[in-house]
Parts: C-alpha cells; structure tokens; sequence
C-alpha cells in the first residue's frame, strides 16, 4: 500500500474523528458511537486510526450516527479520491471481472503505446480465450467473487482488435515463468504458447522474454502496465494500483528499461518459446 494511500486514509480517519467528537448533542465516545452504528468498538477505532478503510455505506451511517448526514457526500468524495489510485479487488470485483475489464479497456483506447512487463502470466493482451477463461475462474476463486468469466474473457479477446491497429503499438516483456506457468491444463498453455510464437511476426508487437539464465540486473517484482507516458497499472493481491503522478510513472519506466536489458527478441525468443512447449510434451 502506498504512502500517498496511507496518509489520504489516516486524514479521513481524523474527519470520521472530529464528527464523532462534534456531535450536536455532545461529544461522542467511541463505544457510543460503535452502539449507535452496531458495530465493534475495534471498527471505531480502526477506521479512526486510517487502519482500515471505511466502505461508502460505512461513511453515510457515521455521517448520520454523528448527526451530520450531510457530510455523507464530503465523505465519500474523500473516499473516491482514495481509491482513484489504489482500487481495492474487493470493491472492484463486487459485480464480477467484467466491470473491470471495461474500465481498462477505456484506457487501451487512449493509449498508442502500451508498455507491458508480466512476470507469471502470459500478458492479457495475447492470451487465448481458453487461457484467460482459466485465469478468470482462479481469481474469482480466490477474490470470492462473482463469476462472470464469460463476459470477462469476451472483453479481454475484444480488446486484442488493437493488436491489427497500425497507430498502436505495445511493446511486452514477460520473464520465462510466464511460458510454464501451469495456471491451466498443459493442452491449454501448449496452444498459449503457440499464440504467442505467432505474435512474434505481427508489425504492432515487440514480444521480449526474460530468460531464467540470464543475469538480472534487479529482481522480476510485480507486474505492470505503462499507458504512454501518462499511467501506470500495478497488480498487487489487495488491489490495483493506479499511479499518474510524474515521479511515479519515471519509476516504473526506469524499471521497465532495466528490465528490458535482459530480455531477449524476435528468434531468440522465438527458441524460448518453442523450448517451453515441448517441456509440456505436447505434439
């Protein structure tokens, strides 16, 4: 979680405070408050502290609880200023990966050149329908979800139309663990592979793979999405991270041109490929 996150959570929580203490009818402690609202004096407490973060539906009932039910909408301006950087998967994923893929997709439409760095995964932006179908299905597994993996991966695959856009160009890395990463049956990533070796040859593509024994100069950390020069996509367990600000963008390009160093092109990465392939013994 980002420091910039951390504070902006840690001022809601002194604003959630200073209603608690303002309350028309005198102050309020916290297992007053907790009472009014049935909850645990520990979720007053938390939420106080910028511990936890409060939910939409928490801020309109301590807005009322405090007696100041118009301050409901300050607060939740707050919260969406928030999360417009670090975008929970709980919330996110609340009606299904759909949602989510839309929200990206509108980015993909802005951007003319894409910058990906995957370090397990083969990226989005090449996956077959029957890998991202897999994917989908773990993590909504693992996000307890609701599966919508149908329309999620029809997204995803609509998406790809911008791989045959001339005005585009995406230029990806991923490391070699991406290529065996069993996330699917062997069959499954047996055609994966075969996709890929295939997106080798298209003009908008720059397809690079990090081999496992090449030296690296820093460690194959999380994955990554460069908009142009204008945002930054993080993944991390709890959530996506969001980042336009200038010096964090400069960051994340420097990470990607040093990542970029190991990486290998066109028939090099071609061999790796078709290495991973007959690892799976598929014909």
């Amino acid at each position: 979680m980002s420091t910039d996150f951390q504070q902006a959570r840690a001022a809601l929580g002194l604003r959630l405070r200073e209603l608690r203490e303002a309350h028309p009818e005198g102050r309020l402690t916290g297992s007053q408050l907790a009472e009014r609202l049935g909850w645990s004096h520990s979720k007053i407490s938390k939420l106080e502290t910028g511990k936890q973060t409060a939910t939409a539906a928490d801020l309109q009932q301590w807005a009322e609880a405090t007696g100041r039910p118009g301050a409901a909408a300050e607060l939740q301006a707050r919260l969406a200023g928030l999360e417009s950087h670090t975008r929970s998967w709980r919330r996110q994923l609340a009606a299904g990966h759909r949602s989510v893929q839309d929200a990206i997709t509108a980015e993909h439409a802005r951007t003319t050149v894409l910058r990906i760095w995957e370090n397990c995964l083969v990226a989005g932006m090449v996956q077959t329908a029957e890998y991202a179908r897999h994917v989908f299905d773990r993590h909504a597994t693992l996000m307890r979800s609701p599966r919508d993996t149908e329309d999620a991966v029809r997204a995803r695959v609509q998406r790809q139309e911008g791989l045959y856009d001339g005005s585009k160009r995406y230029h990806i890395i991923m490391w070699e663990a991406a290529l065996h990463a069993l996330v699917c049956p062997p069959s499954v990533l047996a055609a994966q592979l075969d996709r890929l070796a295939g997106v080798i040859g298209l003009d908008t593509v720059e397809l690079g793979i990090v081999p496992f024994n090449t030296p690296l100069k820093i460690h194959p950390g999380n994955s990554f999405w460069l908009y142009d020069e204008r945002l930054v996509v993080a993944e991390d367990w709890h959530a996506e991270l969001w980042i336009d600000d200038p010096a964090g963008i400069a960051t994340y390009i420097r990470v990607w041109d040093t990542l970029r160093e190991s990486a290998v092109y066109d028939a090099d990465a071609h061999r790796i490929i078709t290495r991973a392939r007959r690892a799976l013994g598929a014909p």
